[in-house]
């Protein structure tokens, strides 16, 4: 089970780097600024990143054989929509609901960003970085979870959210909850992978689901495979609200104090 390949370590850490220059550059233009100026980084990566699912989309459909691995419903696909629609309502949505939309953004983003620091292998695979300039899908796949890393990190460094589970929990836990039922059936459904409801792309964890089908049936153990998968999708969503918050912590105090 390789977590980084050679080719994700010649080229993941060098954009990580140059996303943290550029959000640590912003910063010091923007960190004073009201909340809606120092929302427009975000937003435009956040129109990229839905820009980029449309173009997906209709290239995908354009032969008249569209792949049904495209339908955005990967755990993944959340971020062509929560980010982009919790931007808008900095400007246009209510004051107080303003943090609390924000709060699936930055769950949804940090998660992202984490799995995909953590296993870029199971994001996306060497090819699709050989390729990057020779097809749009590779390019696609590559370029939207690496904008992805770096909407989380524009997070904390513009300070965009402020923290507090206890009045954005169920925001977050329902949330999760009604894209892990939606994905999950569409995938028994339709018989395709999505969020890795249908099989596992982790090889030691499908060997094990296969053992379990074998032993149980193939419904039982589907059934039991599908409610441990959501609930490891809502635990690392909700701990990685708390990392951001950690993070949130750390980088602004951090910051702060050098700014002074």
């Amino acid at each position: 089970m390789e977590l980084w390949s050679a080719k994700h370590l010649e080229t993941l850490p060098i954009a990580i780097l140059i996303m943290l220059v550029v959000a640590i550059i912003l910063r010091k233009f923007l960190i004073n600024k009201p909340l809606k100026i120092r929302t427009i980084p975000f937003l435009v990566v956040s129109a990229i990143l839905f820009i980029l699912e449309i173009f997906k989309q209709v290239l995908s459909g354009i032969d008249g054989q569209y792949d049904l691995y495209h339908i955005p419903l990967h755990y993944c696909s959340i971020l062509i929509f929560v980010p982009l629609f919790a931007s808008l309502y900095i400007y246009f949505g209510k004051e107080e609901k303003k943090n609390k939309v924000m709060s699936l953004a930055v769950a949804t983003c940090t998660a992202t960003a984490l799995l995909t620091i953590i296993y870029p292998c199971l994001i996306y695979g060497s090819w699709n970085i050989e390729n990057f300039f020779n097809g749009f899908f590779d390019f696609h796949t590559v370029a939207f979870h690496n904008l992805v890393i770096f909407a989380a990190i524009l997070l904390v460094a513009l300070n965009l959210h402020d923290p507090n589970f206890k009045d954005n929990k169920w925001s977050i836990i329902l949330f999760i909850i009604g894209f892990c039922l939606i994905s999950s059936v569409m995938a028994q459904i339709l018989k395709t992978n999505f969020a890795n409801f249908y099989q596992c792309n982790i090889p030691p964890l499908e060997s094990l689901r296969q053992m379990v089908a074998n032993a149980l049936g193939y419904w039982p153990a589907q059934i039991l495979y599908i409610v441990i998968n959501s609930a490891l999708n809502l635990a690392f969503t909700v701990g990685s609200y708390f990392a951001y918050k950690l993070f949130n912590n750390i980088f602004n105090k951090k910051l702060n104090k050098n700014e002074d």
